[in-house]
């Protein structure tokens, strides 16, 4: 009984006990909030540069039959949207992290 619990010399551990974290999961603690944070900036840096100052626009044509309308119904660009939205992906990876890793630790 002595010799299971002992294990190999140099080791205290009880027969089936490893303290070696996995690969795996010590990699993706550093990945994945990585590519939150990057995802994030990038996403505020592409909605800061693509920010439209120019606004409206005006249309009268009464004798023709013929309805104007604009491009889109947004009061932001496109690169704003799409910078907006990679911002939000990137937060909602760095939730999904925090959520995992507080679950981790309980």
């Amino acid at each position: 009984m002595r010799s299971a619990r002992l294990g190999r010399m140099g080791e205290n551990n009880i027969l089936g006990e490893h303290d070696t974290p996995q690969p795996s999961r010590k990699v993706s603690s550093v990945v994945v909030p990585l590519l939150g944070l990057i995802a994030v900036i990038v996403g505020v840096i592409v909605a800061w540069t693509n920010q439209s100052t120019d606004f409206g626009w005006f249309a009268y044509a009464p004798l023709s039959d013929t309805v104007f309308v604009g491009n889109g119904g947004a009061m932001v660009s496109q690169g704003t949207q799409i910078g907006l939205t990679v911002t939000v992906l990137g937060l909602l990876v760095l939730a999904f992290w925090a959520g995992l890793a507080i679950g981790r630790r309980r």
